[in-house]
This record gives structure tokens, sequence and C-alpha cells, in this order.
């Protein structure tokens, strides 16, 4: 029937089965560029290099879509401690 509505959780489970078709084309690209890289690129690169062949696509997106996927960049930087503990410290004086 023309003009009749739809069930709402019909219209919901075709919306989610969409989603999922979009996000498994995208985790392909994705995975494509993330070989590409050598497996180093992280979210910030991977929406760059989609960017530039004119694909329009939210970094929040990439991000979960490589989260579900374990698809992870890698970091290089080293994690610093500038501060170090006195081998042998001193007692606080009495403030009295």
């Amino acid at each position: 029937m023309p003009g009749a509505a739809r069930d709402p959780l019909l219209l919901l489970r075709l919306a989610g089965l969409a989603r999922q078709a979009a996000d498994d084309a995208l985790a392909h690209e994705i995975t494509a560029l993330h070989i590409a890289s050598r497996r180093t690129y992280g979210v910030p690169r991977i929406h760059a290099g989609l960017r530039r062949p004119g694909h329009r696509v939210n970094r929040q997106r990439i991000a979960r879509v490589m989260r579900e996927r374990d698809i992870r960049g890698v970091t290089r930087r080293k994690h610093r401690s500038l501060t170090r503990p006195d081998k042998e410290p001193k007692p606080a004086p009495t403030l009295s």
C-alpha cells in the first residue's frame, strides 16, 4: 500500500544493516591504507589519507571502525619521566 507507515523496528534494522555495510566498505579502505603504511598509521593519518581522494568521513567514525576491528597505529615515542625521586629523602622540618 502506498503511503502506509512501515514498522519502526524494521526501519531501524534496515538502517543498522546499511550502516554495517558502509562500515565494512570503509574498513576495507582503512585496512588498505594501514597495510600500505606498513601498519604504522593511526587515526589522524588514515583520516588524512582518506580525505585526499575525496572521501568525506568523520574522524570519530574512522576511530570507531579501527577500534572495532583492532587496527592500531604504532606509537614510536617513549614515555619519559622527568621527575626522579630522591634516593635519600630528607624529612620535612617541623613547622612549630
